[in-house]
């Protein structure tokens, strides 16, 4: 049968629809235990992608929606993250970050120092494995970053942060399709802003209790949900031991994140904080 003859395989799914790629995933792609129980596994669910969220630096981020038809309880939305190759990304400053990093295969590390086209792809995909299991990490010590469902070569499916806590994933109610605006963008009351400043310090511990720092941390990486934050963008989370410049770049997410706070009212010392966190470090 001549190619343009071949039959088309999926005759029901619109061009912005696939099926589930969670079954073709392998288990170690998949996000940790427990679960949570909005996260739809069926074979029959149909990813059908809604937009864009955002474009950035290294990759751009879809709101997707994965659901069984005339199921209202298989149903959820997903952020998904894909990454650039390096010849498309805006971010070139990925040495700082990278140092101290161990590429495991002997092939893919060569590639990447030639710059070969596979060697580009692999570098992608080093970036999207770095966030996928620093969320993995962070998620199961109880940070509060999104859900990672699962990674597929330079593409990560995170649970969809909303502007509402309450999505309705699980249960079929409504979910909100409006993305939960960013710590830059709100001004909350007194009550408010300290309890994300407690949790911001929180998050930060745990990092630092398992030796890493983000390393871009600002208030354009952080989503004020309500009454909590959400830690996004984890790419370039660095070893405090193994990179050189760990300590420098962890104090320069202090000096960010305390700037911010300080213009909305709250008294709060980078020095006090970086202190705190070099202490549960070490």
């Amino acid at each position: 049968m001549a190619q343009d003859d071949a039959p088309d395989l999926d005759p029901d799914l619109d061009p912005d629809q696939r099926w589930s790629t969670w079954s073709s995933v392998e288990k170690g792609m998949r996000g940790p235990d427990p679960r949570p129980e909005w996260v739809v596994i069926a074979d029959a669910a149909i990813d059908t992608e809604l937009g864009v969220l955002k474009t950035g630096k290294e990759a751009d981020v879809f709101l997707l929606e994965r659901a069984v038809p005339d199921e209202p309880g298989q149903f959820s939305l997903l952020a998904a993250k894909r990454y650039r190759s390096s010849e498309h990304r805006a971010f070139h400053r990925d040495s700082a970050y990278v140092e101290g990093r161990q590429v495991r295969r002997s092939r893919d590390r060569r590639a990447i120092e030639r710059k070969s086209s596979y060697g580009r792809e692999a570098a992608a995909a080093q970036w999207a494995n770095a966030e996928f299991a620093a969320l993995s990490m962070l998620w199961s010590a109880g940070a509060p970053v999104p859900y990672p469902v699962q990674i597929d070569g330079t593409e990560i499916l995170m649970e969809f942060v909303g502007e509402h806590a309450s999505t309705g994933q699980a249960d079929g109610s409504p979910a909100s399709r409006v993305a939960a605006p960013r710590l830059a963008r709100v001004r909350p009351d007194v009550g408010t802003l300290e309890a994300y400043w407690d949790q911001l310090r929180g998050a930060m511990g745990v990092l630092a209790a398992h030796g890493y720092a983000h390393g871009d941390l600002s208030p354009y990486n952080v989503l004020a949900q309500g009454e909590r934050i959400v830690i996004i963008d984890l790419p370039q989370v660095l070893d405090l031991v193994a990179n050189p410049h760990g300590t420098d770049l962890l104090m320069r997410d202090c000096r960010t994140m305390c700037a911010w706070f300080r213009s909305r009212g709250l008294d709060v010392d980078e020095g006090e904080l970086f202190a705190e966190l070099i202490a549960q470090a070490w």
